[in-house]
């Protein structure tokens, strides 16, 4: 049942000058400058406190009428890494075989992706990202979701900056199709996943494609009127 609309003061601390608002904003630039996709991670542990509040993070995303419509499986054991590599690695391989089609496949080629995905098994946590269709009551009767798609790719921008900011690494991994996900890990039919984070430390030889470095210049992404 909707709840009846009540109010929270805001309560804002002092007002920050501009000179530091153009500080802060820079700082922030300068800091997500420097996250890089990569491919080749350390098997150093994780502590699960730290991908608690990163995704207690990614939990404070707005989302269309507050329904805030996603999961997030933690991955950590080595066998469910394992499944889900072996699974995603079925896909890839239909994928690269023609699936993908032969333009979709060459825009990939400068990023050096293939088959074969080794990170799956080696990083400490995958975080699986699922986003929820529509909403269950206890009756089991549904209620509708809303800007599904939106909600959860803005709260998986809140996931991948903290991760980022927290110190770590991440890689987004989108097997295509990815309903084993749905069995593996026993989540409901409400649910599609949408993405797979790699998380952890890079390896002492990790790199990142040059081509990924190659950004739109802010003219491009923006316009002011």
């Amino acid at each position: 049942m909707p709840q009846e609309y009540k109010a929270i003061a805001l309560n804002p601390p002092a007002p920050v000058d501009d000179v530091e608002v153009q500080r802060r904003s820079a700082d922030l630039l300068a800091k997500m400058a420097k996250r890089h996709s990569v491919r080749a991670f350390s098997t150093q542990p994780v502590p699960l406190a730290v991908i608690e509040n990163c995704i207690a993070t990614a939990g404070r995303a707005p989302s269309g009428a507050n329904q805030q419509p996603w999961h997030f499986v933690a991955v950590q054991s080595a066998e469910m890494k394992a499944k889900i590599r072996e699974a995603a690695e079925i896909e890839e391989a239909a994928f690269y075989a023609g699936g993908g089609g032969d333009e979709w496949i060459s825009a990939l080629e400068p990023l050096g992706t293939g088959v074969e995905k080794p990170h799956l098994t080696t990083a400490p946590w995958l975080i699986v990202i699922f986003a929820q269709r529509y909403g269950e009551r206890e009756d089991g009767s549904r209620y509708k979701h809303y800007y599904v798609p939106e909600s959860v790719g803005i709260a998986t921008g809140f996931l991948i900056s903290a991760l980022h900011l927290a110190g770590l690494s991440c890689l987004t991994h989108t097997p295509n199709p990815m309903k084993f996900l749905n069995r593996l890990l026993g989540r409901p039919k409400a649910e599609k996943p949408v993405m797979i984070l790699v998380v952890g430390h890079p390896a002492r030889d990790a790199s990142y494609p040059a081509a990924s470095a190659l950004k739109k210049p802010l003219g491009e992404i923006l316009s002011v009127r």
